[in-house]
Order: C-alpha cells, then sequence, then structure tokens
C-alpha cells in the first residue's frame, strides 16, 4: 500500500472478482450514465476518445451503446476490438476504468431495448434508422476508486478526521475482474 495508506485504520482494500465485480461495475455505471469510451486509434483529433452514453449495464459488468455505422468509433472498433472505458458516477466517488472487448452488432432486440426518443437527435429516422448499430463492451479488467458508504458518511468521516488529525478515510477500491 501507499504511504498515506499506512495511517489509514480501516480496509480500504477489496479486489473484486466475476458476479462481485459485475455488480459494482453495473453500480457505478449506472451512476454515471456516461462515460469515456477509448478505442486503441492513435489518429484524429481525439485520439480514439470520447464521450458516450451508456445504455445498459448487466449483471456481468457488460456495457451497451447505441452507436451510427458510419462513426469512427465503429470503424476503429471493427479494425480493433480492444477498447477502455473510464467513467465517474458522482463528483466525490465511484471512478472506474476498465479494459476489454467491444462488438458492433445491429441486434434489432437490443436496439429496441436500448431506444430512448431523445435518440432521435442523432438517428433521425428513428428507431428503425438503418444507421443504429449496438456497441456491446465486455470488461476482463479494471480497476475501481469509490466509498463503503455513500458520500455523505464518507465527508462525514473526513470532516471528523480532519478535526481529530487522524486518517478517517471511507474509501475502497480494488481491481475488478469480472
Amino acid at each position: 500500500m501507499d504511504s498515506i495508506q499506512k495511517n489509514q485504520p480501516e480496509d480500504i482494500k477489496a479486489d473484486l472478482s466475476a458476479t462481485s465485480a459485475g455488480q459494482q461495475i453495473k453500480k457505478l455505471a449506472d451512476e454515471a450514465e456516461n462515460c469515456f469510451f477509448c478505442t486503441s486509434s492513435t489518429g484524429g483529433e481525439t485520439r480514439g476518445v470520447r464521450p458516450m452514453n451508456i445504455r445498459k449495464a448487466d449483471e456481468a459488468g457488460n456495457l451497451w451503446f447505441l452507436s451510427a455505422s458510419d462513426s469512427h468509433k465503429n470503424q476503429e472498433v471493427q479494425a480493433d476490438p480492444k477498447a477502455r472505458i473510464f467513467l465517474q458516477a458522482t463528483k466525490q466517488s465511484g471512478f472506474v476504468f476498465l479494459d476489454g472487448t467491444a462488438t458492433v452488432s445491429r441486434d434489432r432486440h437490443a436496439i429496441d431495448e436500448l431506444w430512448d426518443p431523445v435518440l432521435k437527435t442523432w438517428f433521425t429516422e428513428g428507431k428503425d434508422d438503418p444507421r443504429i448499430t449496438v456497441i456491446k463492451f465486455v470488461p476482463d479488467a479494471g480497476y475501481y476508486w469509490d466509498n463503503k458508504h455513500g458520500n455523505f458518511v464518507a465527508a462525514t468521516k473526513m470532516l471528523i478526521g480532519a478535526a481529530v488529525g487522524k486518517t478517517l478515510d471511507d474509501s475502497i477500491e480494488g481491481q475488478l475482474r469480472p
């Protein structure tokens, strides 16, 4: 552990795997709603990084997105399916990065399930727009930083710790292996 963590009286490390990792990813993704979706592309102005709306997170930690078939992102995923996700659930907590594999499909059932009328802004023909594709991101590893008992408890412990001169951090972090 890092030197700052040796002053911590509580255990702040919890590596998660299988079901517990998937549940943690789902929890944080549901709170965040958006993320940075990064492909392996190093070209272009964004170097393969762009914000994306997470349409669904399942219990296994898989993330689902809707995307245009003619987008740079789709082309990049089809050229190299390795991708990375960065998200932040709240202003103070719920940080995660995930490495995994993305696939592009035209799964009609998934499009129907993930569709929201506001998406007509990008898909002007609605959910039957021929440009709509589904991107499924399957994580294979990652790391998270969160707090154990919510932002209110974390803030309270920090204030008490500062007042008494003791490290009272409510944080938790660890590897994710879904």
